[in-house]
This record gives structure tokens, C-alpha cells and sequence, in this order.
């Protein structure tokens, strides 16, 4: 996304801000000069923000657009940045008796129904949510860019392993998601961009457990950076895409 001049500069908003990620894409976007820093303000929002954003509770997702759009017309700026970075892989599932966190599946003999929903609330319907009640609020002219952070494991096509069933199926449901929203999205703004992003192993809570020996393990602050990096060059003829950290198209 390219900003042309200073009436197509506008707001930018993270969702996901508490994860670790989430926090380095606030503080890449905040940075002077960072690619795709066409926000001279950046919101950010979580179960952890004022106001709330809790997937679990829609209201508390009605009730933090309204934040937004009182601070869209407060600054007399578009929004034009909307990142997604919230997500779900391992850890104790809320409403669970016990304290023993869940763990993705290794084969299809450990698929707990529990997991599995909870997967699907946090990387599907969530973000879903957001496209409801967040999208409206994007810029209906010039350039805008939402991008959502999805795994190259919820790529079918590039499944050989098997296993995690669980996070695979619900973050290739957001891959439908996000491909969705981009074609509804195009008819409300020629110029906007909504396209599905593969972080890769990032230094994080979430995939902490899982780095294995061989993979290439990158801190926040770089997976940030790399991503902004991608949503800055990406056109309105990638809108609808899955992309990775490099800028690389993946296979759905």
C-alpha cells in the first residue's frame, strides 16, 4: 500500500495487540519510517485494552468499533490499516476444568471437541467478527489494507504431515475468510488490499513449544517488520491473497 500524499494518510488499528507479535506490529507501525506507516496514530486493541475486545463476547466487539469510529471522526482520518493478529495454538482453553493447557493433535485419535472449537472461536470466528463489525469503518477511498495473520499450515495444498487438525482447519478456515472479505471489500474501495499473512516461526508464546532444530526462528520486532514490509508492497491485484513474511504467494 502506497501513500501518495497527505490527504491518503489515515489511521492504523491492531487486533491482537497483547500477543507478542500483535505488540511488535503496534510498535513497528509507531516506528518513524516503518514501512506501511501511513498512520500518524496506531490503536490498538485486545482482551487486555481499554476498551475490550474478547472474541468470546460480541458486544465487547460492537462496543470497541464504536471506540474506533468516535476516534476516526475525532481525528478526521480514514482508517486505513487494520491488522489481525490474534490467534490460538496451544495453552488452558477458558470454561475447561483443570488447568492442564491443550495441546494440538498429533494424529486424529487425540481430536478433543473442546480444542477444536476453541481453535475455531480464536482463528476463525473471531477474525470473522471482525470483518462484521471493523470493516465498515475502512477507508471507502484511497488506498487501505487489511491483513489478517493466518500459518502456512492452514494451507491444504500444502499439507504432507498430517496432524494438528485442529489449528490446520481453522486457519484454513480464516483463509476462506479473509478471501471472502476481500471480494466484498473491492466493491466498497477499488484500491483496498485484504490478504491472509504467514508469519513464519516467530519468537513467541505461542510457537516457543514447537521451534524445532532447522527452522529459522525470528524475533517479534523482525517478523513485524517483515510483514509490514509485505503489506506495504502489496497492489489491489494481490488483494485476496495468502502471502508469507517474504512476500511469497502460498498455495491455499
Amino acid at each position: 500500500m502506497s501513500v501518495n500524499g497527505p490527504d491518503e494518510v489515515g489511521l492504523a488499528l491492531v487486533i491482537g495487540a497483547g500477543g507478542g507479535l500483535g505488540a511488535a506490529l503496534v510498535a513497528g507501525l509507531r516506528q518513524p519510517g516503518a514501512p506501511a506507516q501511513a498512520a500518524p496514530a496506531v490503536l490498538a486493541l485486545g482482551r487486555h485494552t481499554t476498551p475490550v475486545l474478547d472474541y468470546a463476547d460480541e458486544a465487547t466487539l460492537a462496543g470497541a468499533a464504536q471506540w474506533v469510529a468516535d476516534e476516526i471522526d475525532a481525528r478526521r482520518m480514514p482508517l486505513r490499516t487494520l491488522i489481525v493478529a490474534s490467534g490460538y495454538l496451544h495453552g488452558v482453553i477458558p470454561g475447561q476444568p483443570g488447568d492442564r493447557p491443550a495441546q494440538p493433535e498429533r494424529s486424529g485419535s487425540q481430536i478433543d471437541p473442546a480444542y477444536l472449537a476453541h481453535c475455531f472461536k480464536v482463528n476463525a470466528i473471531g477474525p470473522a467478527l471482525v470483518v462484521k463489525h471493523f470493516f465498515p469503518l475502512l477507508a471507502r477511498s484511497g488506498p487501505c489494507v487489511a491483513g489478517f495473520i493466518s500459518a502456512k499450515v492452514g494451507s491444504i495444498g500444502d499439507n504432507a504431515l498430517g496432524g494438528w487438525y485442529g489449528y490446520r482447519a481453522s486457519k484454513a478456515a480464516l483463509n476462506q475468510i479473509v478471501r471472502t472479505a476481500a471480494i466484498e471489500l473491492v466493491r466498497r474501495n477499488r484500491r483496498a488490499v485484504c490478504v491472509a499473512l504467514h508469519p513464519g516461526t516467530v519468537d513467541t508464546p505461542l510457537s516457543q513449544p514447537f521451534a524445532k532444530a532447522g527452522l529459522t526462528v525470528r524475533s517479534a520486532s523482525v517478523a513485524a517488520r517483515e510483514l509490514l514490509a509485505v503489506l506495504h508492497g502489496l497492489t489491489p491485484a494481490q488483494s485476496g491473497g495468502f502471502f508469507d513474511y517474504r512476500g511469497q504467494a502460498l498455495p491455499w
